[in-house]
């Protein structure tokens, strides 16, 4: 798709991260990468959003998708991460064993700048902070399943709590700081999802905690890092066996 220009226009954004792609060996590396773009492809179609009206890059072992705002947030969030689903097991049944894949997913959204050399965006910053936290990381991990999903507090808000599809108690908050705020986000597990808690939900939504906050403050305190080195919230209980 082309540039649309210098001025700022929003995009739900989609990114997709095959786990630990780094360990593998570069044949099979190769064939996880094409095979990433199929399955992003086919999990963008089941949520009636057709791979070429949106804008794509590569990013390492990950696929960044800006998806117009015609396209439904819901279905990206309802539909695709299930699509998606199917999608990786169609590959891993078709592929070398070391070549199978499971996925992180984030899903954001907010305005972007089209330019010559890509897209300039502070909320697209933001949706790697949501990829590449830990929290997101050990989530998948300690799933049996193949994929996670993390959203935003914005399309978690917007989007998750008034699904009819989806049940958000099965969503956990996580925390996530990015330069100086610390923001909340919510991880799923869709294809092996974590039981209903609907005490999640009570969280606070009110605007996001400065980080710097004193010492011993629920802002302040964390058991992990977002790979900037700075504290997350508390860690995500284990998936039951």
């Amino acid at each position: 798709m082309a540039g649309v220009g210098r001025q700022a226009v929003h995009r739900t954004m989609v990114l997709v991260d095959v786990e630990e792609s780094g360990a593998q060996a570069l044949p099979h590396q190769l064939c996880v990468r094409a095979g990433l773009y199929t399955m992003v492809a086919e999990a963008l179609a089941a949520a009636g959003v057709p791979w070429k009206a949106c804008y794509s890059e590569d990013r390492d072992d990950s696929v960044v998708v800006l998806v117009p705002p015609e396209y439904s947030k819901a279905r990206l969030v309802e539909v695709l991460p299930e699509a998606l689903v199917r999608a990786v097991h169609r590959h891993n049944a078709s592929s070398h064993h070391d070549a199978r894949a499971r996925l992180r997913v984030a899903v954001h959204a907010g305005e972007v700048v089209f330019g010559q050399d890509g897209v300039a965006s502070t909320s697209l910053t933001m949706a790697f902070r949501l990829l590449n936290t830990a929290s997101l990381t050990m989530a998948l991990a300690a799933s049996p399943g193949v994929a996670a999903m993390i959203v935003s507090r914005l399309i978690f808000d917007d989007i998750v709590r008034h699904s009819a599809s989806m049940d958000p108690a099965t969503f956990r908050p996580v925390e996530v700081a990015f330069r100086e705020i610390r923001d909340l986000a919510w991880i799923a597990l869709p294809d092996c999802p974590y039981p209903p808690d609907p005490t999640v939900l009570q969280r606070p939504t009110a605007d996001p905690v400065p980080l710097g906050t004193a010492p011993g403050s629920p802002a302040s305190t964390g058991s992990g890092t977002d790979g900037t080195g700075r504290g997350l919230g508390p860690a995500l209980p284990s998936h039951p066996a």
